[in-house]
This record gives structure tokens, C-alpha cells and sequence, in this order.
């Protein structure tokens, strides 16, 4: 076996692994990797406005991006699958196991319904795991991981309902109701009582949702959305059916906490201007989306009970390098 100097080394093989592993997928299903930027507009935030670190962009309000999603939907129309791989920043001021203020974020674009998403997440994710199982196994070892156990991982992930996960945590004794986010103890409590197995919690209440998320045809109180908890690590992926008709993305926006707290910091809906144009203009397709945090996929694989070693160089409040 290789005698690695640090932890850390065999972190970054098996990180290495992961993102060699998704290439692969994205160049068997013919996805085009586009480069997004890194300072943006409030287009470059998820869900909450109030985690972006902001910044004096030559007189001008701009952010570190925390996500490139809407900037890979504009391209859909003309390149049909797209991701891109970067860093996410978030102003995250707690200092514990699970929060990190970067991360690497691998998302994906395509132009597909809501369950070919979730197979094409189910795929992907699988293909990463395995790819480590397969090519870091004496990284593994040094890390106190079985790669075998790790092949245990199979396709066809449960998939169960944002309202019968509420149920099912409200039997074991939670105090949860519906309409509430779920939180790391929830997302474990699941994942036990699936036997431990990779589990898709979907069809979120709208209310607690990014803007974009396409409200469900036959409830519009849920969004077609879902998050994909894996063992160790919980939530790993967020992903959702993108609405893609414009009035009704207005009216969400209109609607959303988001654009209120983006108010506040004084913004306003015209720093969506671009993106709700070309949705008007170009891009009313249906589509859907991914985005999937490499630290969680690491933390899974590694059996890490601290989001602190599941890259080489974390960064927290109280960290810098």
C-alpha cells in the first residue's frame, strides 16, 4: 500500500477520482462543459440572498457566484446538455462539521422532464462512487474505507415524497410540520429508515424553493423538485424541473422571499432582467436541472464525519490559506 504523507493526499486522489468520473458520464451523454463566470449578479445566487459575499465591482453591487445555473440554462436552446464545474462561495458565518464558505459544485443543464433528471442524477452519482471504488481502492484503504462495501451502492435510489417524509419523521418522534425545511438530523433519520441506501426526497412545498422551480401540474402548493441524501453526508444534490414560461416566472420572482430579501440589500428584479428576457425571447423549453455538491459525494465516500476533511483545502470563517 502507498504511504501517504497526510490525509489530505488521499483526499484529493479520491476528489480527483469524482470529477474524472463525472467527465466520463458527461462525455457519454454528449454534455458540452460551458466555463460561467464568478462575479455576478444576485443570477449568480441560490436560494438565500442574505449567504452571498459581496463586492465593489468597479462602482457597480456584484457577487462571488454561488451557482452557474441560470447561466447554463441560457445555452440549452443551442447546446442541449450542458455543465459546468466551479466553486460556490457562501457567506455561512457557522463554524462546524458541515459548512464550508467554498465548495466545488458539478451542475448540470438539460432539456429533459423531471424523472429523466432524476435518472440521469441516479447514473451520475453512481458512476462517480464507483469510479473511486474502482481506481482509489488503496487510497480507500489508507482511509479506513471498504471499496467493496462502497460498490454496494445501487441504481433505483427510493424515492419518496417531501410530504411522506414529514409523516414518516413525525411517527418517529420529530417535531416537524409541512411546510418546514429539513434539517441534517431529518435527512438521517430517512436515510436509516430506507436501511441505510441513498434515498430522493421530492416534490418540495413551493414556498421554501428557488424562484425557478416549475410548480407541479397537479398541486401548485409543490415544485418538481428533489434532494438526493445519501448515508454520512445527507443532502448531496438538489435538483429540480425548471419552469420555463415566463409570465409565470415572473410572477414567482415577484412572489419570492428571495427577491425581497435582494431588496434589502438594495437590488431589485432588474438584476434578472437578462434571464427573464431570454426566457421570454429564446429559451421556452421545458428543462431541468442539477446541482451536486463534490464535498457531500466525498464525505459519502470517505466516511468522513467532518466536512472539513473532505478536501484539501477547506476554508471556513475561522479558516483561510
Amino acid at each position: 500500500m502507498k504511504q501517504f504523507a497526510k490525509p489530505k493526499v488521499a483526499v484529493a486522489k479520491v476528489e480527483a477520482q469524482l470529477l474524472k468520473s463525472a467527465r466520463e458520464f458527461f462525455d457519454k451523454h454528449d454534455y458540452t462543459e460551458v466555463v460561467v463566470p464568478h462575479v455576478t449578479r444576485a443570477t449568480g445566487a441560490c436560494e438565500n440572498i442574505d449567504t452571498l459575499f459581496g463586492l465593489n465591482y468597479f462602482g457597480k453591487q456584484g457577487y462571488l457566484t454561488q451557482t452557474g445555473q441560470l447561466y447554463l440554462e441560457s445555452l440549452i436552446p443551442d447546446l442541449k446538455n450542458v455543465f459546468c464545474i466551479g466553486p460556490s462561495f457562501r457567506a455561512e458565518p457557522r463554524v462546524d462539521n458541515r459548512h464550508l464558505t467554498e465548495f466545488t459544485l458539478v451542475e448540470i443543464e438539460l432539456p429533459c422532464g423531471f424523472n429523466e433528471l432524476l435518472d440521469h442524477i441516479e447514473e451520475l452519482t453512481t458512476q462517480m462512487v464507483f469510479g473511486v471504488a474502482e481506481n482509489c481502492k488503496e487510497e480507500l484503504e489508507f482511509l479506513g474505507v471498504q471499496a467493496e462495501k462502497l460498490k454496494g451502492i445501487k441504481n433505483n435510489f427510493q424515492r419518496i415524497s417531501y410530504t411522506f417524509a414529514i409523516e414518516k419523521l413525525k411517527e418517529q418522534g420529530f417535531e416537524i410540520g409541512w411546510g418546514d425545511d429539513l434539517k441534517s438530523k431529518h435527512e438521517a433519520k430517512l436515510v436509516e429508515l430506507n436501511n441505510n441506501n441513498p434515498v430522493f426526497i421530492t416534490h418540495f412545498p413551493k414556498a421554501i424553493k428557488f424562484f425557478n422551480m416549475k410548480e407541479n401540474d397537479s398541486d401548485s402548493s409543490i415544485v418538481n423538485s428533489a434532494d438526493l441524501i445519501l448515508p454520512v453526508s445527507g443532502e448531496a444534490v438538489g435538483s429540480a424541473e425548471r419552469e420555463h414560461r415566463h409570465d409565470h416566472m415572473v410572477r414567482r420572482l415577484k412572489e419570492s422571499f428571495m427577491l425581497k430579501q435582494l431588496e434589502k440589500r438594495g437590488g431589485s428584479i432588474d438584476d434578472f432582467s437578462w434571464y427573464l428576457n431570454l426566457i421570454k425571447d429564446k429559451s421556452n423549453i421545458p428543462h431541468s436541472g442539477c446541482g451536486i455538491g463534490l464535498n457531500r459525494i466525498t464525505q459519502f465516500v470517505t466516511n468522513a464525519s467532518d466536512i472539513r476533511d473532505t478536501t484539501t483545502f477547506p476554508l471556513n470563517k475561522e479558516t483561510m490559506v
